[in-house]
């Protein structure tokens, strides 16, 4: 039995989930709870949010997020990915940086016009 606190809401719901039972969900408020801890039992992910380096901008930094979550064991690759990229001002918001960045099958986009 595996213990997951639910984050798809503020309401933070304790979710008990057997691994013996097909990964049965118990504990949760709503039917998101359910998925959530389903998926964390079995393959989490999240949506990469950082910086990247700019040139020609108003700041040194440039906002980037993942279009979509990606595994979690993937997260520091992905964030070793990041250190490389250096953009060149301007950049529009939602420009994708990276495709399919380290085979997620996921972009890396820009966040803010710079």
């Amino acid at each position: 039995m595996k213990e997951i606190i639910c984050t798809c809401c503020p309401k933070g719901c304790r979710l008990q989930v057997d691994e013996m039972q097909d990964y049965r969900v118990t504990g949760n408020g709503c039917p998101n709870g359910a998925v959530y801890g389903r998926q964390e039992a079995t393959n989490p992910v999240r949506i990469v949010t950082s910086t990247v380096s700019i040139r020609g901008g108003l700041h040194p930094r440039c906002p980037v997020k993942t279009e979509q979550a990606v595994p979690k064991k993937q997260v520091p690759a992905v964030m070793k990915a990041l250190e490389k990229v250096e953009l060149q001002a301007p950049v529009s918001r939602g420009q994708v940086v990276l495709q399919d960045i380290c085979g997620t099958g996921v972009n890396l986009i820009t966040t803010r016009s710079m």
